[in-house]
């Protein structure tokens, strides 16, 4: 029931609003540059409606936030984050897949956002969000096939009839005679395939660009990592005799010249190594398999620890920005108890 008495933002839906901000702000940076260079323009076509439909967020949240009296977020800025004008760091088809791999993850989180909204005007505001990045999504992958640039996902034989598990070897991994993968597990380690390969060719192109020696040496071992669980997850497919998705690493220039700051390029490594963990934590629940779970479970615990130490970079540089929080009453009955 609507009344006219303002409804104050739940944690969760500030939560939302908040990392939403960060996320735009970033993506704002990255589609002018990108605007910059892409000859293609289909390709540069999607980028400009990318571009105005994260502007209208800011604009939007902006609002949301002002309402609530709460402080707008620095997020990442065009004047002290980009340099638009530097050389090309990335070729026209890897723009296409950035483009196609933030969509699948920006409507995984709009999904998320929608859930924990209470309010009606932010339920309103991202299944809006949602059905714009549908359609970004939907012109992205029209454009990869139309180019041959899209991978498809391995094809398996349609099963004679139905069937139930009968034996416990289903659940076989490290021990015994391995079943081949199921529909489900190939589109898990698909699509993660497909996500640590943009992560590997970001940080390819950061690993030249960075200014500081501490962040260029974070990014390498990055890559390490990225590179590393391609193999594991190609190799699982090798088994099957399945297809794998393609690396974009070549899609990167020679480029050495100040493209992002290394605030910028933390943040979207950090976003990027964060959302595989949800992936890899999806993955796990609905995985099968004991080897493919073993390999999961050991490859969050990898990122886990790459995320921690990107996270002490970025505090101890100042960049990282802290969410809302919720009051710390010891705190402050401490300060009371002081007067």
């Amino acid at each position: 029931m609507e009344t006219n008495t303002p409804i104050r933002l739940t944690a969760p839906e500030m939560a939302s609003l908040w990392t939403q901000y960060i996320f735009d702000t970033m993506s704002i940076c990255f589609f002018r540059y990108a605007l910059e260079h892409i000859d293609d323009q289909e390709i540069k076509s999607i980028y400009h409606t990318s571009l105005e439909v994260s502007k209208k967020h800011i604009e939007q949240i902006t609002v949301f936030m002002l309402n609530e009296n709460f402080p707008i977020p620095r997020g990442l800025t065009e004047k002290d984050d980009v340099n638009i004008h530097a050389p090309r760091l990335f070729q026209d088809p890897f723009y296409l897949n950035y483009i196609y791999i933030m969509t699948l993850q920006g409507m995984t989180g709009y999904a998320l956002s929608v859930s924990t909204s209470v309010r009606s005007d932010l339920r309103k505001y991202y299944i809006t969000c949602m059905s714009e990045t549908m359609e970004l999504f939907d012109q992205s992958i029209d454009l990869m096939l139309s180019k041959g640039l899209f991978t498809r996902a391995p094809i398996i034989t349609p099963p004679e009839s139905i069937d139930f598990v009968k034996q416990q070897s289903f659940l076989t991994g490290w021990l015994g005679d391995r079943r081949p993968l199921n529909a489900i597990e190939i589109g898990d380690i698909t699509f993660n395939v497909l996500k640590m390969h943009l992560h590997a060719a970001l940080t390819v192109g950061f690993i030249q660009v960075a200014q500081s020696n501490e962040v260029r040496q974070h990014f390498r071992r990055g890559l390490e990592i990225a590179n590393k669980h391609i193999k594991i997850f190609e190799s699982v497919f090798d088994e099957d005799q399945l297809n794998s998705p393609m690396s974009w690493q070549s899609m990167i220039t020679d480029s050495t010249s100040m493209t992002f700051s290394d605030k910028y390029m933390m943040y979207q490594i950090q976003l990027s190594t964060q959302l595989t963990l949800s992936f890899y934590g999806s993955s796990i629940s609905t995985n099968s398999r004991r080897d493919i779970g073993a390999h999961y479970l050991r490859l969050i615990l990898e990122l886990l620890q790459f995320a921690e130490d990107g996270a002490n970079i970025m505090i101890k540089n100042g960049w990282l920005e802290q969410p809302p929080t919720a009051s710390d009453r010891e705190s402050l009955a401490k300060e009371r108890s002081k007067k």
